[in-house]
């Protein structure tokens, strides 16, 4: 079952940001500077952690997964 999910970020380094915008393209709708609205299966959504993981660092950067509810409400 696929789930949304409002995804928002604070990156504090320029290539870092861009990064994690194209990463997110691939995933979900633009919504507003550094918001986007993603469909997302179990499967997806881990793989989307996993590739934010490898660009983020933690100690300098935020992401946060809202769930929305299932994608089909």
């Amino acid at each position: 079952m696929r789930q949304a999910y409002l995804v928002t970020y604070d990156i504090s380094d320029p290539k870092r940001l861009r990064q994690v915008y194209s990463t997110m393209r691939g995933y979900g709708d633009h919504l507003q500077l550094s918001v986007f609205r993603c469909e997302l299966s179990p499967r997806e959504r881990a793989e989307l952690r996993a590739k934010l993981l490898d660009i983020l660092h933690m100690q300098e950067d935020q992401v946060l997964f809202i769930d929305l509810g299932p994608a089909e409400g």
